[in-house]
């Protein structure tokens, strides 16, 4: 496995060396090579993890291997393509600080972001940025001349971990909206505003469950509308692993994706099944929904991944009965067959655990500082890594092929580097957006930055 991987390493160097197309170019790993951790991931190396690869459960694999995230060491920084720099956006500048109790996160005092999470780019091209530890929405706009953020404002403070951002209408927006733990709010905006005018309206005020103040279950809700601008779309995750909603009513309306009005009108379950579709974005050629998925833990290191798919109206996605198309999860043995043959496989397989959260389509039209073309109308995903996985994997950006907005079934690693080589983390990417230029921001909440990608050709 080592000696084909580093094989595959030099051609996709060499690749990267020849040619400006080199996206186009990458080598493949597949079956079960296509399975690999923070020690096989390198830019420009491709995967395509299919249906048939997966094993049969083994929960006897289950680990605990959740990471102490360190202060980024001198020498390390993210890692992405020949031919793109990497600078520091923003953030960055918090001072770790170990818990008393030496468990899991350290502790980091002061900087400029707690916990920035989403980030999307407004019509003019400032970029908000979800800060949900600090309930705070904030601005960043501009480049000085070190590279950095020239202002960084809050445009509102006093929010329940604010998570997804959204701008309706989408060209000339009257409306900032937010998806908090559990509510949908929404502002007062027009193109330009630095700060909140006024106080939110509340337009939905009862999105189902936070169980993270009970201990456990997800509370990030993504908000985005759907390509024609009339329905507002809402992701919420589960309030578990895998606790069947026919007897545990805190899952009511949750692994689902909810459908409401803009002004807050509850209309249906617009897809169902999906554990936590933790980003949402709009394909801007089909124009469908799609969602970047975490999968339930707790079947094997290689099982079950988590994935980047469109999303079918109505459609049902396995949760928490089946996964990965017709496979019963052994917890849930016999129930409910009759659904079986309705579970809609993922368009895009990623590995395992490594928790998918924000993604992005990279527009088709060039921009002036625009990545190669072929990346045109390519997904972007951020892999927040891996706990209940023997070796890490995840803390990367991946990008996803498309071919007139449809997935090829593969992903490559795009931006890398945030686990040293003994594995330890110290960074963890979050939210991806694509600026007004045409280059990359990531939001990373183990470092607390927001990093910037450009496409410089050298």
């Amino acid at each position: 496995m080592r000696k084909r991987f580093l094989s595959l390493l030099a051609t996709a160097a060499a690749a990267t060396l020849m040619s400006a197309n080199a996206v186009a170019q990458q080598p493949l790993l597949t079956g079960q090579a296509a399975f690999t951790d923070y020690n096989q991931q390198a830019p420009g190396v491709r995967h395509k993890i299919t249906v048939g690869d997966l094993p049969e459960p083994h929960p006897d694999e289950s680990v605990n291997n959740t990471p102490r995230v360190i202060a980024k060491p001198a020498n390390a920084w993210p890692v992405a393509p020949a031919g793109f720099k990497v600078t520091l956006y923003a953030g960055g500048d918090a001072t770790p600080m170990q818990r008393a109790d030496n468990k899991e996160h350290m502790t980091l005092s002061g900087g400029t972001f707690t916990e920035p999470r989403v980030i999307r780019t407004a019509p003019n091209g400032d970029l908000f940025v979800a800060d949900s530890g600090a309930g705070v929405l904030l601005v960043l706009r501009g480049i000085g001349p070190d590279g950095k953020a020239a202002r960084i404002e809050k445009f509102a403070t006093g929010l329940d971990h604010p998570f997804g951002i959204a701008f309706y209408p989408a060209k000339n927006p009257k409306y900032l909206y937010v998806g908090n733990a559990t509510t949908v709010q929404r502002f007062a905006y027009k193109t330009g505003d630095l700060h909140a005018s006024g106080a939110a309206e509340t337009i939905v005020p009862d999105i189902p469950g936070y169980a993270q103040l009970t201990g456990g279950g997800h509370w990030t809700r993504d908000v985005i509308f759907s390509a024609d601008g009339q329905h507002l779309l809402v992701s919420v995750g589960s309030g578990s692993n895998v606790d069947d909603p026919d007897t545990h009513p805190k899952e009511f309306h949750r692994a689902d994706v909810l459908e409401y009005t803009p002004e807050g009108k509850f209309i249906k379950i617009y897809a169902y099944g999906i554990r936590n579709c933790v980003g949402e974005a709009i394909n801007p050629i089909t124009g469908q929904l799609w969602c970047s998925v975490n999968e339930r833990d707790n079947l094997g290191n290689h099982l079950v991944p988590d994935y980047v798919t469109s999303v079918k109206e109505d459609g049902f996605y396995g949760w928490p009965w089946f996964y990965m198309g017709g496979h019963q999860d052994p917890r849930h043995a016999g129930k409910h067959p009759e659904l079986q043959s309705k579970v809609i496989t993922p368009d895009v397989l990623v590995q395992p655990h490594m928790a998918s959260l924000e993604m992005t389509f990279y527009p088709t039209a060039k921009k002036a500082d625009a990545f190669p073309a072929e990346y045109g109308g390519y997904a972007f995903a951020a892999e927040h890594g891996s706990w209940n996985r023997l070796n890490r994997a995840g803390y990367e950006v991946v990008s996803i092929p498309m071919k007139n907005g449809h997935a090829t079934g593969e992903y490559d690693d795009f931006l890398t580097g945030f686990v040293t080589a003994d594995g330890q983390v110290w960074g963890r990417p979050v939210g991806v957006t694509v600026g007004n230029d045409g280059s990359l921001f990531v939001t990373d909440d183990g470092s607390r930055s927001v990093w910037h990608v450009v496409y410089t050709g050298k």
